[in-house]
């Protein structure tokens, strides 16, 4: 069965100023989630975590010589951040994104990518 992983994108700056309460409440609305993914027929989420926020990133790229260069956050100039993932089974695209329809995010967006089974072609 395919797999997808679902990128979560949100606004960092909402989570903080929303407190313990939208901390809380966003949660509740991750388990309901979570639970509905379970009762889709065919599906499943086989994991998923939050992260910490952008300001405690590394960044390690090359530099022009081709060494490692190792730097202290993102430096993505955007509102949205990359906060977190669900890895999911499900039937097809179609399923997978009537899923993703229904992830919690505030002020962001669901970035939903097939994985890549190696052992096929292509």
């Amino acid at each position: 069965m395919p797999q997808y992983l679902f990128m979560l994108y949100d606004r960092e700056d909402l989570y903080a100023e929303g407190g313990e309460e939208l901390f809380e409440t966003t949660m509740q609305a991750h388990r309901v989630f979570t639970a509905a993914v379970e009762a889709a027929d065919g599906a499943r989420v086989l994991g998923g975590e939050a992260l910490r926020d952008q300001a405690t990133a590394t960044t390690v790229r090359r530099d022009p010589a081709g060494e490692p260069l190792v730097t202290d956050g993102p430096f993505l100039e955007a509102k949205e951040a990359f906060g977190g993932y669900y890895l999911i089974e499900a039937r097809d695209l179609d399923q997978a994104l009537d899923l993703a329809k229904q992830c919690p995010v505030l002020a962001g967006g669901v970035e939903v990518r097939p994985v890549w089974d190696m052992g096929e072609e292509g």
